[in-house]
C-alpha cells in the first residue's frame, strides 16, 4: 500500500475552493517575468470537476503542479477527530444501504444532520440507525453515534417502525431524518403518523427556523417552520469531509416487535441488459479502444453489469442507440462505472455527472476519462478484462458487483 499513488479529493476540493484557508497554499504564486512584473499566461488552463465537466482553471492549478494534490497511500493526512462527549441531544438518522455500503443519499442527509447538530446549544450527537451488515467504514461519514440493529432482515416496515419508536422513546432525538427515497422514505412517513408529527417532505435546504422543499411534482418550492421529521432529497446538505467520526456504537436492546405481514422472499434476479442505463448501479461501459466485443459482452454477463457505451462505439454499430452513455444519450447515476477504451469526451463526462465511483481501463494515461476516474488500470483493454474475469469466475457475480 505504501507504493501505492492516490489522487486526494479532499486537496484538491481544497484547491477548487477559494475560499478555503488552505487555497493559497495548492493555489500557487502568480508567475513573474524576468524583470519582476506580473505575467499571465494567455492560454487557457483547464482543470476538472467533481461532475466531470471540463472548467477554465481561473485558480492557476496546472502552475501549481498536478503532484500537489497527488499522495501516496501512506502519505494520506489523518483528518482531525470530531468528538462529541456527553451528549445532551441527538439528532437521528436512517442510514440507507446499497449492497453494505452507505448511498450518496445517506451521506448528503448526514452532511445536513450535522449541520443541525452544530446549531444546537449544547452537545449534540448525529445517531445513525442501520438496518443490515456494514461493509465499509463510515468514520468519514458523519456518525457520531451508530445504533446497529440486527435480528430484522428483509422488507419489515412495521418492524422497523416499532425500531425506531422505541429509539425514539430512549434516545429522544431533537429531529428524526429519513432520506426522501425508497423504504426509507415509507419508513419516515409511518413513523410521523405513528408519532403525530407533520412530516417536511422533498427537503432540499434548511435555513434556520425554516426549510424550503419541492412540491408540484418538483417544480415549486414551498417554506415551512423546521419541524421534526424531515425527509430530505440528494443534495440537501454537502457530505461531512473535515472530519473524522467516532462512530460509538451505543447498546440498546429492542423490545418485542410486530410480526411481519409481508414475507419478504429476497430479490428478484433481473437480467442486467433489461434493466435501463438510467437505473443501473453498476455499468460495464465500452469505447473505441474494444476490440473484441465477445469477451466485452461475456465480461458483463459474468460480473452481472449493465452494458453501456460512447457514442462512437455506437455510432460505429457494435451498440444500440439505448445504450450510449452521455450528454447525447443517458444520463447514469451509478455506484460503479467501469469504463473500457474511452477516452472521455466532454459530452461522454457530462453524462456521467451523479456517477460514485469511475474505473477506467485505457492505454492512455493522459486521456481524460483516467483523469474523471477514481481508479485506473493502464493497459490492453483485453487482456486487463481477460484478468478481471479471470477473478470474477472464483465468486459470484453479484458479490464482484458489490466488491467493485
Amino acid at each position: 500500500m505504501s507504493d501505492v499513488i492516490r489522487k486526494d479529493p479532499r486537496l484538491a476540493w481544497i484547491a477548487r475552493n477559494r475560499l478555503h484557508p488552505r487555497h493559497g497554499e495548492l493555489s500557487g504564486q502568480p508567475l513573474r517575468g524576468p524583470t519582476g512584473l506580473l505575467r499571465k499566461n494567455p492560454r487557457p488552463q483547464w482543470q476538472y470537476g467533481p461532475s466531470g465537466l471540463r472548467r477554465l482553471d481561473r485558480a492557476n492549478l496546472q502552475a501549481a503542479g498536478v503532484t500537489t494534490l497527488v499522495r501516496r497511500a501512506s502519505e494520506q493526512p489523518q483528518l482531525p477527530l470530531h468528538r462529541v462527549d456527553n451528549p445532551q441531544h441527538y439528532i437521528a438518522v436512517w442510514l440507507p444501504l446499497s449492497g453494505g455500503r452507505l448511498t450518496a443519499h445517506g451521506k448528503d442527509v448526514l452532511g445536513l444532520a450535522q449541520q443541525l447538530a452544530t446549531a444546537q446549544h449544547q452537545a449534540t450527537a448525529v445517531l445513525g440507525l442501520v438496518c443490515g451488515e456494514l461493509k465499509e467504514s463510515i468514520e468519514e461519514a458523519g456518525v457520531d453515534r451508530l445504533l446497529q440493529l440486527d435480528g430484522v432482515e428483509g422488507y419489515q416496515p412495521e418492524a422497523w417502525t416499532e425500531l425506531c419508536l422505541q429509539a425514539d422513546s430512549d434516545f429522544q432525538p431533537l429531529h428524526w431524518l429519513f432520506p426522501d427515497a425508497g423504504e426509507s422514505a415509507e419508513l419516515g412517513r409511518r413513523l410521523a403518523v405513528v408519532l403525530g408529527e407533520r412530516p417536511a417532505t422533498g427537503v432540499w435546504k434548511w435555513e434556520g427556523e425554516q426549510l424550503i422543499a419541492r412540491s408540484g411534482a418538483g417544480h415549486q418550492d414551498v417554506t415551512r417552520p423546521l419541524c421534526r421529521v424531515l425527509l430530505p432529497l440528494e443534495e440537501c446538505a454537502m457530505p461531512c469531509t473535515e472530519y473524522r467520526y467516532e462512530a460509538q456504537p451505543v447498546s440498546f436492546e429492542p423490545g418485542s416487535l410486530p410480526a411481519a405481514r409481508v414475507q419478504d422472499r429476497g430479490r428478484v434476479a433481473v437480467d442486467p441488459a433489461d434493466i435501463p442505463l438510467g437505473e443501473a448501479e453498476f455499468i460495464l461501459s465500452a469505447g473505441n479502444g474494444v476490440h473484441d466485443w465477445e469477451q466485452f459482452h461475456r465480461a458483463a454477463t459474468l460480473l452481472g453489469a449493465a452494458e453501456g457505451a460512447s457514442r462512437v462505439a455506437v455510432d460505429d454499430g457494435f451498440m444500440p442507440r439505448s445504450r450510449q452513455v452521455g450528454a447525447t444519450g443517458t444520463w447514469v447515476s451509478a455506484r460503479v462505472y467501469i469504463a473500457v477504451g474511452i477516452s472521455g469526451a466532454v459530452q461522454h463526462l457530462q453524462g456521467l455527472g451523479k456517477v460514485e465511483k469511475v474505473v477506467a481501463i485505457n492505454q492512455d494515461a493522459d486521456c481524460d476519462m483516467v483523469k474523471r476516474a477514481s481508479l485506473s488500470a493502464i493497459g490492453d483493454s483485453h487482456e486487463i478484462l481477460a484478468a478481471l474475469m479471470a477473478l470474477a469466475e472464483e465468486q459470484p457475480a453479484r458479490e464482484v458487483s458489490n466488491a467493485a
